[in-house]
């Protein structure tokens, strides 16, 4: 990691940070879940760096990314920083990788800039496709729930965040509990206004998924153990998306990477391997 570069970029006149590996190769940006940050893909960013130019990218009001004084954190705006920062960086048709919130701002840049990615894989986003159920009540409870899930860590010391981390996850590393516990102490407390309206609020999903054109891939786990997309949500998605590829990991919650890296690898490596060639390259 000593030769990775670790800056910032403006975009749309916020200070956006990003950690990136570097060297003439074809570009793979990875976008964070709600509260992480771009290092915590770190351990994904070391297995790919000798055939792709990572970059991390810190979401606004994460990491040491700034936060914006308006606020604003739905799928659009984050996908449009996405895009200022691919712009920027003068990264050509690269590969995006997403988790949750991540896999969102993916689906969300992919259907409104259709010829900036050359693929996109999804770890594992909410749902946003599917059509809202009953009065609303129960979605509102859950989303209740998160926001005062996710203030709570930053009450905890990292101390605490590490023993509790560990106790529920003990197949994680040191290193990837110890990026988690980090990264909870930086996001900036607004984020808690993504909880506010339902996630995915403000695209419309039903005109957006189809201009996607680029090949996609679903990463999916068990509900049972956390996950969120089902067999029925994915179906869905790739009657919005045809072209969409899903690979199920089995024993897996909604960390997927964290909670089988091997499997997780092997599932993207073979996606990618099959990619069709992009003669455009940085």
């Amino acid at each position: 990691m000593a030769d990775w570069q670790s800056s910032d970029i403006e975009v749309h006149g916020l200070l956006l940070h990003y950690t990136r590996t570097g060297g003439s190769k074809p570009p793979v940006v990875l976008a964070h879940g709600v509260g992480d940050d771009g290092l915590c893909w770190t351990t994904i960013a070391e297995a790919l760096v000798p055939e792709y130019d990572v970059v991390m990218v810190d979401a606004r009001g994460h990491g040491r990314s700034a936060t914006p004084e308006q606020g604003g954190y739905d799928a659009a705006v984050q996908a449009q920083d996405l895009a200022g920062v691919i712009t920027g960086l003068g990264l050509q048709r690269p590969i995006i990788l997403g988790h949750s919130m991540g896999a969102i701002t993916a689906l969300s840049l992919a259907g409104t800039y259709p010829d900036m990615p050359r693929a996109i894989l999804l770890e594992d986003p909410p749902a946003v496709w599917m059509p809202r159920r009953g009065d609303g009540q129960e979605e509102m409870e859950r989303r209740a729930q998160l926001r005062a899930s996710m203030a709570s860590l930053k009450r905890k010391t990292r101390a605490e965040l590490i023993a509790e981390q560990r106790a529920v996850a003990p197949h994680w590393s040191d290193a990837e509990i110890d990026r988690w516990a980090d990264s909870k102490h930086r996001f900036s407390p607004d984020v808690l206004q993504l909880f506010d309206k339902r996630i995915g609020a403000g695209v419309d999903w039903p005109a957006t998924l189809p201009r996607i054109t680029c090949p996609t891939l679903l990463i999916t786990g068990d509900p049972v153990r956390g996950a969120r997309v089902t067999t029925e949500s994915a179906g869905a998605l790739q009657s919005l998306v045809p072209q969409l590829h899903i690979a199920h990991i089995a024993d897996a919650g909604h960390s997927i990477r964290h909670d089988q890296f091997n499997n997780y690898l092997l599932a993207i490596r073979a996606f990618l391997k099959q990619l069709p060639a992009d003669s455009e390259r940085q």
